[in-house]
């Protein structure tokens, strides 16, 4: 019997758990915690309809490591899914290593004082577990999850070596607000307005935020302004492949996004500095975050795809080669299988397929791992099965801006 905890019951927590309850051969006891019960208890209920699968629930508050010590050892699972926020991912490793289960996030550590996300501080728990003999996984989601898993896979079946990586994330979707964000508003906007970072030749080259844009003509989406970012993955993925030249990550942005964010930034709603009112202390974008629509209520509203893949440039047996993998993900279809819109489902889904290798020990060690670092083949065929259907096209040229 194998026994996982989720925590966080999000739009991505509410994807996972149920696509953990289609495969019960797997997960054969699910349990779900969130700081509200409330949202547990609405995932466990649609779980129950459209599976007919029970799940647990609890109440906790990632924040409070002994809180999360006690539910451990109350549940005592095999594996720890982190699907909360990325401020908690240490407190949550801790108390992994406290009573010795395994460990799998989504998102890398980033300080709330500091809208700054590195894989440093978590990279830094490798002998920990090593010497527990424990199995952390970082970043099973999409971006970063799945771009490192395709990385891997066209280099052990399509490369000998890779030169150049261009991660393109676009989301086609609509949802009806004037303005809105596809996931926690506050971790997106902080994201959004860091200054972007890429690869190239050997060191890191940081340009404004938003500063640079280009087009592309994504498949089933069309043609769609994006604008050069900092990505965690790009991190990772230029630390185990140090023979790329040039990393870069790009993601599309409407001109009515980027009118509204330039505005709420000229105000000051995206500070992440606290400040007085009314005598209580706030902190204006979490201020901003409430008054947002959830993104997990968006998925009835949203209609449209996802495109997000990868084009890499390398040498295959002496010949100069480009090619192109990517998913499209239709933003009803998710809605329709899971209650869910795409942009959660792109990352809840990755997060179930490396929580079950993990539990059937297709992907085991000790130690703290990024996602290219292990064998891809398994988790490019889960995808094919599990609603992330892949394609891979040979390029003419690679990205020559």
């Amino acid at each position: 019997m194998t026994k996982v905890l989720v925590i966080g019951a999000g739009g991505v927590g509410s994807v996972a758990v149920h696509k953990m309850a289609s495969l019960p051969e797997v997960f054969s006891s699910i349990t779900l915690a969130s700081r509200r019960i409330s949202s547990c208890d609405k995932i466990a209920k649609s779980v129950q309809e459209r599976f007919g699968v029970k799940i647990e629930t609890f109440e906790v508050d990632a924040d409070i490591l002994e809180d999360t010590v006690s539910l451990l050892n109350k549940v005592k699972p095999d594996l720890l899914v982190n699907l909360a926020l990325p401020y908690q991912d240490l407190v949550l490793m801790d108390a992994c290593l406290k009573v010795g289960v395994h460990y799998l996030d989504t998102a890398n550590y980033e300080p709330r004082d500091q809208a700054k996300f590195e894989y440093r501080w978590q990279w830094e728990y490798q002998d920990r577990f090593e010497d527990a003999g424990l199995m952390a996984l970082l970043g099973s989601g999409f971006d970063p999850g799945v771009t490192n898993i395709f990385t891997a896979w066209l280099k052990k079946h399509h490369f000998d070596t890779i030169e150049t990586l261009d991660i393109l994330d676009c989301n086609g979707g609509d949802h009806g607000h004037p303005f809105a964000t596809n996931f926690n508003p506050e971790i997106n906007i902080r994201e959004v307005t860091a200054p972007a970072r890429h690869w190239e030749n050997g060191h890191w080259v940081e340009t404004p935020a938003l500063s640079h844009k280009k087009s592309f003509d994504f498949p089933s989406v069309g043609e769609r302004n994006m604008y050069l970012m900092y990505h965690e993955e790009l991190e990772s993925l230029v630390k185990h492949l140090p023979e790329m030249k040039r990393a870069r990550f790009w993601m599309t942005f409407g001109d009515a996004y980027l009118t509204h964010l330039e505005v709420l930034q000229n105000v000051g709603l995206t500070s992440i500095e606290p400040i007085t009112y009314k005598g209580q202390e706030i902190i204006p974008l979490q201020f901003l975050k409430a008054v947002l629509p959830d993104p997990g209520g968006l998925g009835e509203r949203t209609k449209g795809r996802t495109c997000i893949g990868n084009i890499v440039t390398g040498e295959k047996d002496g010949s100069r080669v480009t090619k192109y993998l990517f998913n499209v993900c239709d933003h009803e279809k998710c809605y329709r299988e899971v209650g869910s819109q795409a942009v959660s489902y792109t990352t809840g889904v990755p997060a179930m397929i490396g929580a079950a290798l993990m539990l059937q020990g297709v992907w085991k060690g000790k130690g703290v791992f990024n996602m290219e670092q292990m064998n891809p083949d398994p988790f490019m065929d889960m995808l094919n099965v599990h609603g992330l259907p892949w394609e891979v096209r040979e390029l003419t040229s690679p990205l020559d801006f």
